[in-house]
């Protein structure tokens, strides 16, 4: 059997997906990144070392591991190179060890400014992008108008399309936005730099992975911010805009649903999110100061402070369903080490009606509440951590309540940033819906 295994985000994106690619794929060898872009951020830290990653999948840390940036990711050119130097500062060598898909579509410079000018139209409305281009390079994928990575190895097309490209965002942003205009021969000269430097990395990836699959390699499928931030399932229109629920891998890489083994779903033992949107369990309280200080709730990307709250086993619930999640891996245990009492929403009720309500549509998320279950905590230290029986009785019974309410196995729980400081509970390659929930 296959032992192709999907990590992806229950919550709003910066679940500590990043270590727990890291620690799956010490045996993998290939990991993908199917999705998003450079707006993502993967925190590592090895041996106190940290290393932050927004493009080349995290596994790469590992020497046995090829990365795989594959078609549904947007590229920044610059943005990438400046990560693989960073990389090799750090001895870990990627050459012949990363390849890029040439379907994948180009962020340049023109989508990073009309990112900017429309948030600064906006105003107090605004969606709280990272202002990396991330938005208007998905249109032109859509649109039809996009350049691809591809596009890099053929100079007179490229230089031709460009133009074109560059005359439509001035039009727009010298005309509408009162912006400044874009310089074309600037864009092309720093491609055609960026070019020579990638240019062996793009490759057919669909047909590497198949490859793979073929002789029965271990994949594994690295996803980027979370569930609530899918451009179709999340919390419209404060959404992410591409697909990182589970259909981003299959369409992100051309890899079918049937090669796909075991879905690990994400989620912090409490909540974060970062940006603009709904935020049912959103503390403003001491708490809120405790998850920011412990868990250094601040994002890897834009440095902006996450709102935090309490653990939303609504929302929970929903990504699991969405995604067909075969077990859940709680991160950041450690960060609730110390308070008095721990709460996990367990349903949002209409403040008007009264109603419970199982999700709300987007215009019942300003109107609900929600509904609380209150558990002891606990004054041991958790971080660090590495066997289930070591952990306090207090915490153990509050992981037994979520694996309850969601009616899904937990396989990993996370002690703290380190690779080292993680707990696995089952096996993860052979656990499924139907397993027995252990008392922890």
């Amino acid at each position: 059997m296959n032992k192709n295994i999907v990590i992806l985000g229950a919550q709003w994106g910066d679940e500590g997906k990043g270590k727990i690619v890291d620690c799956i794929s010490s045996d993998a060898e290939y990991v993908v990144r199917y999705q998003g872009g450079h707006n993502a951020g993967h925190t590592l830290v090895i041996n106190k070392k940290k290393i932050i990653l927004h493009l080349i999948p995290s596994g790469i840390l590992h020497k046995n591991v090829i990365g795989i940036i594959a078609n549904g990711v947007v590229i920044s050119p610059s943005a990438l190179i400046q990560e693989i130097k960073m990389l090799e500062e750090n001895d870990i060598i990627i050459n012949e060890r990363l390849f890029i898909s040439n379907s994948s579509p180009l962020i340049l410079q023109y989508h990073i400014e009309m990112d900017r000018a429309r948030e600064k139209k906006l105003g107090i409305q605004a969606l709280g992008t990272t202002g990396r281009g991330i938005g208007p390079a998905y249109e032109d994928k859509i649109a039809r108008r996009a350049l691809r990575i591809g596009d890099l190895k053929n100079t007179k097309t490229l230089s031709e399309r460009l133009k074109k490209i560059v005359h439509y965002y001035n039009y727009q942003l010298v005309n509408f936005y009162q912006h400044q205009s874009i310089d074309y021969k600037m864009i092309l000269n720093d491609l055609l730099s960026n070019a020579k430097v990638l240019f062996n990395m793009i490759q057919d990836t669909t047909h590497i992975l198949h490859t793979a699959i073929k002789n029965k390699k271990k994949i594994v499928f690295e996803g980027a911010q979370g569930t609530l931030l899918d451009i179709d399932h999340g919390t419209y229109p404060y959404v992410t805009s591409s697909n990182s629920t589970i259909g981003g891998v299959m369409t992100g890489t051309g890899i079918g649903p049937k090669n796909i083994n075991t879905i690990i779903g994400v989620t912090k033992a409490y909540s974060t999110r970062v940006g603009s949107g709904p935020f049912p369990t959103e503390l403003f309280d001491k708490i809120d100061k405790h998850f920011s200080h412990q868990g250094n709730e601040f994002g890897s990307t834009t440095g902006r402070k996450r709102r935090t709250g309490w653990l939303d086993s609504v929302s929970l619930c929903r990504s699991i369903q969405i995604n067909s999640i075969s077990s859940l891996c709680i991160t950041k245990l450690d960060v609730l080490d110390g308070l008095d009492e721990i709460k996990i929403c367990i349903s949002y009720k209409n403040i008007y009606t009264s109603k419970i309500i199982s999700f709300p549509d987007i215009n019942e998320w300003e109107h609900i509440i929600p509904i609380y279950e209150t558990y002891p905590g606990w004054s041991q230290k958790t971080l660090g951590i590495k066997k289930i029986e070591d952990l306090p009785y207090q915490a153990r019974a509050y992981i037994n309540r979520i694996q309850e309410i969601t009616q899904t196995p937990i396989s990993i729980i996370s002690t703290g940033p380190d690779r080292s400081d993680i707990i696995f509970i089952h096996d993860i390659i052979h656990i499924n819906k139907s397993i027995t929930l252990n008392t922890i």
